[in-house]
């Protein structure tokens, strides 16, 4: 999906040119193996840190929002950033400011980062966002990751919370196959239930699953639609 988290393997190993063309009979020689070891992710780690201190200095409350597409993250953000005073956006995207026009639509703060051929936020690009984000009275700042149960798993943020999002429509094993998504998890929300029925959703077996990956976190059902549970879900982020 792409290059910079691993996912991607684009290596030309074409041998055509000239410098190739040579034989390969030569006579056998020491070998001597050097062992690199060193976090792909520690320069992430670092930007992370620095923008956990910048939060913590404007008294910000961040929140990490992963889930695949469609699982609801902005129908989320535009009930939250309505009824939640002194919380604003920021979305991550491959392409176009759609969500974040639909977050400033309910007369929220929200700025768009768009990734390109990335599949996921990192701390960096977050970091040369902040410089955009008015603070004055800001009190929580959702962040909404590119939809995708894969490679945003394993990049800090700076953030306070995980909160990870799974739609009734999604089915219930979700959290089986994407469990490191759920392992860091504060909370996991059921979102769009009320599509249960229509989709004769197994809550029984999906909390099952969810509570077998992710034991520490809390579990809350909820439609941005109806607005079911929406009371305890603001509740939770005030808290």
């Amino acid at each position: 999906m792409c290059d910079s988290c691993g996912c991607g393997h684009p290596h030309d190993h074409s041998h055509d040119s000239p410098a190739h063309d040579h034989s390969h009979d030569h006579p056998p020689t020491a070998v001597r193996t050097i062992e690199v070891q060193k976090s792909a992710l520690s320069l992430n780690q670092r930007h992370a840190d620095q923008n956990r201190g910048w939060f913590r200095a404007k008294g910000l409350t961040v929140f990490n929002l992963l889930s695949s597409p469609g699982s609801g993250k902005t129908s989320l953000l535009e009930r939250t950033l309505r009824d939640l005073p002194h919380a604003a956006a920021i979305v991550g995207d491959l392409q176009t400011d759609n969500d974040a026009q639909r977050l400033r639509a309910v007369g929220a703060q929200a700025l768009q980062i768009t990734t390109g051929a990335t599949c996921h936020l990192d701390a960096h690009m977050v970091l040369h966002t902040l410089d955009q984000l008015a603070t004055d009275g800001l009190r929580y700042l959702f962040i909404e990751n590119v939809g995708n149960l894969v490679c945003p798993a394993s990049y800090d943020l700076g953030e306070d919370r995980r909160v990870v999002l799974i739609s009734v429509t999604e089915g219930e094993d979700k959290p089986l196959k994407y469990p490191v998504m759920f392992r860091r998890a504060d909370l996991v929300l059921l979102t769009k239930n009320d599509l249960a029925d229509a989709v004769d959703f197994d809550r029984d077996a999906a909390l099952a699953n969810i509570r077998q990956t992710a034991p520490q976190a809390q579990i809350l059902d909820i439609s941005a639609k109806t607005g079911a549970n929406f009371d305890a879900w603001l509740e939770w982020v005030k808290a």
